[in-house]
């Protein structure tokens, strides 16, 4: 896999569509290198931005900050991908199935190119949903932009005339944002709520007067995408010999493989045993006692911290597990931003190589304080409390080295 192509690629598709169209309309192409070498790696990028602003960051109004929880917000990071790659792929099948209506040519090759290069635009605005105030013009503007490469790559194509690209591309959108509100809407019921950034930019070096040989750091988000990527391309070749074998145990070991490539590892991650978890918690915090009852699901323990005055803290340690890939790269695109609020202030900020929510509320005394250790574990602190420092105590009572060099536990290797 070449990944100075793809970035390339997004460049080309993004600022000169006019002349980029009649290139990728003529390119060889099929279904399983479209998505290991493009789909997989571009559709990812809006929805771990999603899980940053969801679970990391939080949304906040009238001096309220919410946050989907950590373990909710990864099943439905997790969701939202498998169901956005679907999505792609279901709306290539009705752009190939009208192209005769609008004076087309049916190829499902060239359908779902249009689809993936048209939907790029969205791909990457999509990021923009971590940038406070401007997110959702971000985000509309590339939605606005994607529909008209839709409009401008039909011609090239699908080879309709090009005065009925547009009505093509009506009939197409329309039916597309049905289908992504229907996913919106399983996304939002399983988890019980209604230019790239220059974070992964930052790290890719150009050389050369042409510009044509490019690295990426391995530790930046695009590196950690560009891996996946190559995880994603082997477990398809495997995947297509399997079917070939006609071997149903040896297709669905491979397809669970190609499910699996959102880990740092060739075989997957398995989350930590809940009792291994729990020990990481202790019978107190100071002056707060922990409760006889504790919180427990699977991957994740917490605990609540009682005081004789009334104050209460929870802590929480939990296991990423399996989607320590989608931790990783979400650490590594997280922005660093400080805001100050009515009554506190919220900011998340990189530490030590963490990276590290927190906030505090000065007339009620609530507050909150996360840090993402090992890019897998997550350990928070919150509650009524006299100020963060007791929360940020709190945290600190985790043996946190500890828990970090359990980083690797579990990973699987072929």
């Amino acid at each position: 896999m070449d990944f100075g192509k793809i970035i390339e690629r997004i460049k080309a598709i993004l600022t000169t569509p006019g002349a980029e169209w009649p290139v990728v309309a003529a390119e060889p192409a099929n279904v399983k290198g479209l998505y290991a070498g493009y789909i997989a790696l571009v559709a990812a990028l809006p929805v771990i931005a999603g899980f940053i602003k969801g679970s990391l960051i939080g949304s906040s109004a009238f001096g309220i900050t919410v946050r989907t929880p950590i373990g909710m917000g990864i099943a439905g990071m997790l969701l939202h991908y498998v169901l956005a790659l679907v999505l792609v792929y279901m709306v290539a099948l009705i752009v190939n199935a009208l192209a005769p209506t609008f004076g087309g040519e049916k190829d499902m090759n060239q359908a779902l190119k249009t689809v993936a290069y048209a939907w790029t635009a969205s791909w990457v605005a999509g990021i923009g949903v971590i940038v406070p105030w401007l997110s959702l013009l971000i985000v509309l503007i590339g939605g606005v932009y994607s529909i008209y490469l839709l409009y401008l790559g039909l011609p090239h194509t699908m080879k309709c005339p090009p005065e009925k690209a547009g009505g093509y591309t009506a009939v197409s959108v329309i039916i597309a944002i049905v289908l992504g509100w229907i996913v919106d809407l399983v996304v939002a019921g399983v988890i019980g709520t209604a230019a790239l950034t220059g974070a992964a930019v930052g790290s890719m070096h150009v050389t050369g007067s042409g510009g044509d040989n490019v690295s990426i750091d391995s530790n930046s988000a695009l590196g950690k995408l560009a891996a996946m990527g190559e995880r994603a391309e082997q477990a398809s070749k495997e995947l297509d010999a399997a079917q070939k074998s006609g071997d149903s145990t040896a297709q669905s070991a491979a397809m669970g493989k190609l499910m699996g490539t959102m880990s740092v590892s060739n075989g997957g991650i398995e989350a930590l045993a809940p009792e291994q978890i729990k020990a990481f918690l202790p019978e107190s915090l100071g002056s707060f006692k922990r409760n006889s009852t504790m919180g427990m699901r699977i991957s994740q323990a917490s605990a609540d911290y009682a005081a004789d005055n009334g104050q209460h803290i929870t802590l929480e340690v939990s296991d990423t597990g399996g989607a320590k890939g989608f931790m990783s790269l979400a650490s590594a695109m997280a922005p660093e931003e400080e805001k100050q609020t009515e009554h506190g202030y919220e900011k998340t900020y990189s530490a030590n190589g963490n990276l590290v929510h927190e906030e505090w509320d000065t007339q009620s005394k609530y507050g909150e304080y996360s840090v993402v250790v090992g890019k897998r574990f997550t350990v928070k602190a919150n509650g009524n409390v006299d100020g963060i420092e007791q929360l940020k105590q709190a945290v600190a009572s985790v043996d946190l080295a500890k828990l970090e060099s359990l980083k690797d536990a579990g990973v699987k290797s072929n």
